[in-house]
């Protein structure tokens, strides 16, 4: 029996469906450290974590601008695949009960993602999850602006044919949770990838999450009690 008031679930990719963001955090500040970037871990986070391509590579050009050492280079966007895909096509696994979830939900599920579609695509092929969520699978690319402005989600929630208001969006990042608010939905935050520190769950409530998760098994207990 359904006893809460969300007619669709949306969730966000990257360190919500799938590990991935303890990697791209990873490779993403090894190489800004060598170009002279350098970001504490839970400020990192804070800053960047949910945003869409290019928001996130205006945001670094602002702080490499102020070093003086010239214009952002054209070539990170490829610096940063090389390093990072490796370890993608290696290591990333499914963050576990995100399907078991799913499937549990009555109404449409869906995925909202930063990542491009062909990255995202991949990284739910590689963890066995397209099935699960096909063919409401929906990328910062085909909007105009990602998060943290609310096209994403509102794009989502259009194509399955649902009111906003009446959306539940599972996020890990303030960018995200941001977003989601910016659109009219209820936001829960997610803590349980390997990237999240133990300031997660406050700044993702201080940005207006509902409630945060550990584990998509606490949700599940959330949202359909025993």
């Amino acid at each position: 029996m359904t006893t809460h008031p969300y007619e669709a679930l949306i969730f966000d990719c990257d360190g919500v469906l799938v590990d991935s963001e303890a990697i791209h955090v990873a490779v993403e500040m090894e190489l800004l450290r060598e170009m002279g970037l350098a970001y504490e871990w839970d400020a990192y986070l804070s800053r960047f974590v949910g945003l869409g391509v290019p928001e996130f590579h205006a945001a670094l050009a602002e702080d490499y601008a102020a070093l003086g050492q010239g214009p952002f280079p054209d070539d990170f966007g490829s610096r940063l695949h090389g390093r990072a895909w490796p370890r993608i096509e290696s290591e990333l696994t499914a963050l576990p009960g995100a399907a078991a979830l799913a499937g549990r939900f009555e109404g449409p599920c869906a995925v909202a993602s930063s990542s491009i579609t062909p990255k995202l695509r991949r990284k739910l092929a590689l963890t066995g999850l397209s099935n699960t969520f096909a063919p409401h699978i929906y990328s910062a690319d085909q909007v105009t602006r990602g998060k943290p402005a609310p096209d994403l989600f509102l794009f989502a929630a259009d194509r399955i044919k649902t009111d906003p208001a009446t959306c539940l969006v599972l996020e890990d990042s303030v960018h995200g949770v941001t977003s989601a608010l910016a659109a009219g939905m209820t936001a829960f935050g997610f803590t349980g990838g390997g990237h999240a520190d133990s300031g997660l769950s406050a700044r993702l409530l201080a940005a207006g999450a509902t409630a945060t998760f550990p584990s998509h098994a606490a949700i599940m207990a959330h949202l359909f009690p025993a």
